[in-house]
């Protein structure tokens, strides 16, 4: 089935059924897929049903598998990894979430924000030795958070303070010539800090390894099988696909920023939010020299509304940011010329160059800006993981090893659990943080219509 460009979340009934993937770089740069056990043809049963192929799901069914002796059967309505793991910027960070690691402070507190830093990191860990055992064009270097206006320094110093004097880390704060001379002429930049914890990776490429690793230990995924209803009958999950009912008395929902409104378990407790992303053609030796590209290190700006970009290993650049506020409007230039005024404004000498490939992709974002790996329901043997905010493409693999240990019903991490990434649920939309209700989520998209201006003045004005 032909890709849906402007497919939604929130208002389509569904992803559709064996649709063609994005046009993105990672899908015409991976290679051919793993193969799969095609759409279910029969009524079959289950240990456990993963709902969604991503990074998220496939590494569940990885670690279900590998830790805990559990086969489990991946249902995805399109293509493998046909989501956030085919679209998204491959940027591995020792983060997830929205909030930084002072907000966790405000939050939580010192001791919370401590052992919550540890479980990321070691996700991060996780992620760099699994990067390690599959060829999906790493690079190591860490992350360049840079200040796009001089008064964003004094919020840079602060977070290496916090890092280095309360968490341990080793960051490194630099001027803008310093990050000239060292990485890149980003005409943008007043300056930057070094978080050394970072690999960019093709995502693409490493879903489809993880994969192999789970089909190698007996994992069944099954495209072109859409979840189309469910029902629950003496303790027996039934999920309906075209081609069959699967039966199981555990599932885990991976879903990411596709889940369907039509899941309960998720309903208006997740709200997607659109990326656009392009990849320019291959950048001449000129044309590096005139930008000063000496690193593949990928970096984010400080906007609210932020920029990610990097040097890919072929030469290109690859730069996204925030877009459309549904699916409606996802394809109208105005979104692709805020990537493209972007490049110009970066990098002057590579201003017009040519497109090779643009697309969007939905980000799974929680309501209150971090992710949840957790049992919504006691009564229910359903859990999932989702909310990473874009910042999911290290901790994915993680969370998919913690939800495994969720759904094997494994104590050996009792402690890790009462984080409260784990311990607490979705919460619905708020108002400004105080009032939550799920009365709220018709209202989220005018909302985010109305913040997006804000931030927008905010950023560049």
């Amino acid at each position: 089935m032909k890709y849906d460009p402007l497919y939604d979340p929130l208002t389509s009934e569904n992803p559709g059924a064996n649709r063609d993937y994005a046009p993105s770089y990672w899908v015409a740069s991976a290679g051919s897929p793993p193969p799969t056990d095609g759409p279910v043809s029969q009524d079959i049963d289950a240990d456990v049903v993963v709902i969604g192929s991503g990074s998220t799901g496939v590494s569940t069914a990885l670690y279900l598998a590998q830790e805990h002796g559990i086969k489990a059967v991946i249902l995805e309505a399109n293509q493998t990894a046909w989501g956030c793991s085919s679209r998204s910027g491959g940027q591995g960070q020792n983060a997830s979430g929205r909030l930084s690691r002072s907000q966790w402070i405000e939050r939580w507190g010192l001791e919370t924000a401590k052992k919550l830093d540890r479980e990321i990191y070691s996700g991060f860990e996780n992620f760099k030795d699994l990067v390690s055992q599959i060829d999906c064009d790493a690079t190591d270097g860490g992350h360049l958070y840079v200040a796009h206006r001089p008064e964003k320094m004094a919020y840079l110093q602060n977070e290496a303070r916090v890092r280095k004097d309360v968490f341990g880390y080793d960051p490194l704060l630099m001027s803008a010539q310093e990050l000239r001379e060292q990485y890149c002429d980003d005409h943008d930049a007043a300056g930057a800090l070094l978080e050394r914890e970072g690999v960019g990776i093709h995502p693409l490429k490493f879903t489809f390894g993880l994969l192999r690793k789970a089909q190698s230990l007996g994992v069944k995924i099954h495209t072109g099988s859409p979840v189309q209803g469910w029902e629950t009958i003496n303790g027996v999950h039934h999920i309906q696909t075209p081609g069959g009912i699967v039966r199981a008395k555990r599932i885990a929902i991976c879903t990411g920023g596709y889940g369907m409104q039509g899941l309960k378990t998720i309903k208006n407790r997740i709200l997607p939010i659109l990326s656009n992303s392009v990849v320019t053609r291959p950048l001449t030796d000129a044309e590096i020299a005139a930008c000063k590209f000496r690193s593949h290190t990928f970096l984010t700006d400080t906007r609210t509304l932020r920029f990610y970009y990097r040097l890919l290993k072929d030469k290109r650049l690859q730069i996204g940011s925030r877009s459309s506020i549904g699916g409606a409007d996802a394809n109208s230039p105005q979104h692709l010329k805020l990537l493209t005024d972007g490049i110009a404004r970066k990098f002057p000498p590579l201003a017009g160059i040519q497109i090779d490939y643009s697309w969007w992709g939905w980000v799974d974002v929680s309501h209150d800006m971090m992710p949840r790996i957790t049992q919504p329901d006691p009564k229910q043997m359903v859990w999932h993981a989702l909310g990473y905010g874009g910042n999911g493409v290290s901790f994915s693999t993680w969370a998919g090893k913690r939800l495994a240990e969720l759904v094997a019903g494994s104590k050996a991490n009792a402690e890790v659990f009462k984080l409260p990434i784990y311990n607490s649920p979705l919460e619905f939309p708020n108002l400004f943080g105080q009032v939550r209700s799920e009365a709220l989520a018709p209202f989220r998209r005018l909302g985010q219509s109305i913040l997006y201006k804000w931030y927008w003045f905010k950023d560049e004005k």
